[in-house]
């Protein structure tokens, strides 16, 4: 759940390991550090390297951990090759700080790490990169590595002595075991006994200007350029620098020079891969003048939706072709198995009524961390749908591989083309959202939406369900969405100062009942994950099932009712909550003006056929979420303890 780059070519890697750092920011972290290779740094004149590292010594010599640390010996005034690390705990900018932005730490090979703790506390001794015995090996992680202690215990007897408490020390000082020279077998023998997942980037003292890397289970990307050559969690993180990647596939191992890429499997044999050109622009990973990557993203809706819907109609009708399953496979399906995890699995709760109703299929939603322990019983024509904005969500990624080592067809919806789940799933359904930045999930979530939206058309129309003219009604409306959201962003001042009010709560809770409810969940996660505010969603009609008692005066309740058939059963449930003391906002659809009988305050969204409507809905609770935690003066794209891509269980 953290951020590895590298570089290895013509230019001085510090500053280009510092700027992909940055770009992984979104990703979650505590500490971050950088490790360059040096042919003997006499040549770059040692002297004065060392005088600024003494000054940055200087400056956190009396709190070593706030700071950070440049490990003593590590290549000032030696004229053999050598590995200089310089990490530091906190934000990126105190490494930049330590490192004049890298101009201070020479060389043309080199990797960084943004790490987000798991085993050990933030702190600058268990921040990456990390050293092997005599310094002649270093290692940047991510993942988690099941049988560290196993491995630490063992080294330990062999006289190998440990700095920090993580697991990927271990990993440092097992490479430096087996290696004697050759480190695409020395990376072989270590697969061999680790246990977990991992992305490794690795350094060798006497291998300069080489980079080797290795992946099983968490993504890893490697790029090409004309200046050099890269590797990476995450295509931001290079995106300035080249668009020519391959997503390394699991257990390969890369070799990177600053001229040429080769792969390995890990019996040692040379394998070739593909590379694919990254279409996003530039500009697509940045702000653009906003102030955050989120409100950003939340604007970023409508062009993602009309990117996600408008290839796969034509003439009213859905095209489905993608996913390689004729319109008989289709119509064979007897019941679907969604798996997902946090806002996926909310798109899949939609999906459920979705789908359901379209096209009389059963719908099972499972979180994937249960779903892939629970060894579930699914009948022999049950198509698996995982989905994943990163695709290489481990609980996912798990459940996946558990539905087809059982024999079922799996579906990955997805938004990264070449991820783990886009290569191991049967099919794919790509969700064209772009790179999403900010840790809380908006536009990805929205094209997840109409990704299902086009399932359920396609599935009902295959079945038999639904006629050639109902398909293209709700395929028309379908394309109408993109505007509809502009309008609703049009109207974002009065949610703003709406959520100024509430800005200061200490618990809200959501309420809705069927397509309702599942958007309920979406607005009730967003709040708590940005704002840090205790919420909770719940289905309607389970509150006077214990819940109600919570309820007191002035706590805030947001009730989403746009569903005809139960507008008035919600409305009888919001009346429950004001009458003991809550202050509701309703958030309705333009028509039901009877919800300001009840809401003390009202939140209109255009009309829309009910099956669409939790794309509407979402969107002011996206910004109600937004500028709830904005009015805290919180981090809005980076919330504590939260990383974008969940790579470990």
């Amino acid at each position: 759940m953290c951020g590895i780059v590298g570089f290895t070519g013509r230019q001085q890697a510090a500053p280009i390991l510092l700027d992909g750092l940055e770009k992984l920011e979104y990703r979650g972290y505590d500490s971050a550090g950088i490790a360059v290779a040096q042919e003997g740094a006499a040549g770059y004149g040692g002297a004065a390297r060392g005088a600024q590292s003494g000054s940055r010594q200087t400056a956190g010599a009396a709190r070593p951990e706030a700071q950070g640390e440049r490990p003593e010996g590590s290549g000032a005034g030696s004229t053999e090759p050598s590995i200089e690390i310089v990490k530091a705990k906190g934000r990126l900018k105190v490494l930049r700080e330590m490192t004049d932005d890298g101009r201070s730490v020479p060389g043309t090979c080199g990797i960084g790490h943004t790490r987000w703790a798991t085993h050990g506390e933030p702190s600058v001794v268990n921040s990456h990169p990390h050293y092997a015995k005599n310094k002649r090996v270093a290692v940047v992680h991510n993942g988690i590595i099941e049988n560290y202690q196993e491995i630490r215990d063992r080294l330990t007897k062999e006289g190998f002595s440990f700095l920090s408490e993580t697991d990927t020390e271990s990993v440092a000082h097992l490479l430096d075991k087996y290696y004697a020279g050759n480190p695409i077998e020395a990376i072989s023998k270590v697969m061999f006994r680790v246990r977990g997942s991992y992305a490794l980037g690795i350094l060798f003292a006497d291998r300069p200007g080489e980079i080797y890397a290795v992946r099983k289970d968490s993504p890893l990307i490697v790029g090409r350029s004309d200046q050099g050559n890269f590797i990476a969690s995450d295509v931001p993180a290079i995106l300035k620098y080249t668009r020519d990647v391959c997503f390394i596939p699991n257990l390969e191992i890369v070799k990177l020079t600053a001229a040429e890429i080769h792969f390995y499997n890990v019996d040692q044999e040379e394998v070739e891969e593909t590379f694919s050109a990254i279409n996003w622009d530039t500009e697509a990973a940045e702000k653009g003048g906003f102030a955050h990557f989120m409100l950003k993203e939340i604007y970023e809706q409508p062009k993602a939706v009309r990117d996600t819907v408008s290839p796969r109609i034509s003439e009213g009708h859905v095209n489905l072709e993608e996913l390689g399953m004729s319109r008989e496979e289709l119509a064979k399906v007897s019941r679907i198995q969604m798996v997902a995890c946090g806002s996926a699995y909310h798109v899949c709760m939609t999906a459920k009524y979705m789908v359901e109703q379209t096209a009389r299929v059963p719908v099972d939603v499972d979180l994937a961390s249960e779903f892939r322990y629970r060894n579930p019983v699914m009948e022999k024509d049950t198509l698996v749908v995982v989905v994943s904005q990163s695709g290489e969500t481990a609980d996912s990624l798990a459940a996946l591989r558990e539905a087809k080592k059982l024999g079922y067809r799996v579906l990955g919806i997805v938004n990264v083309v070449g991820s783990s789940i886009a290569r191991e799933a049967d099919s794919v359904f790509y969700t064209w959202a772009g790179p999403e930045i900010s840790v809380a999930t908006t536009k990805a979530y929205s094209t997840q939406l109409a990704a299902v939206y086009l399932l359920a058309i396609g599935l009902g129309r295959a079945k038999g369900v639904i006629g050639e003219a109902a398909e293209k009604e709700m395929t028309a409306e379908l394309l109408r969405l993109p505007e509809k959201i502009e309008r609703i962003l049009e109207e974002k001042e009065r949610i703003q100062w709406f959520a100024n009010k509430f800005s200061h709560s200490k618990d809200i809770f959501f309420i809705g009942r069927g397509l309702d409810y599942a958007s309920s969940l979406e607005g009730s996660l967003k709040l708590k994950e940005i704002s840090y505010i205790h919420s909770e969603a719940y289905a309607a009609g389970e509150l006077k099932h214990g819940t109600i008692s919570l309820i007191e005066d002035g706590i805030l309740v947001v009730g989403v009712a746009t569903q005809k058939s139960l507008f008035e059963k919600l409305i009888s449930n919001m009346v429950e909550v004001k009458s003991r003391g809550a202050y509701v906002l309703g958030v309705t659809s333009y028509g039901n003006y009877s919800m300001e009988d009840v809401a003390n305050y009202t939140i209109y969204v255009p009309k829309t056929m009910e099956c669409f409507a939790a794309s509407l809905t979402v969107v002011p609770l996206q910004l109600l979420a937004y500028y709830v935690a904005l009015g805290k003066g919180l981090d809005v794209d980076k919330p504590r303890n939260l990383a974008k891509s969940v790579t470990v269980e």
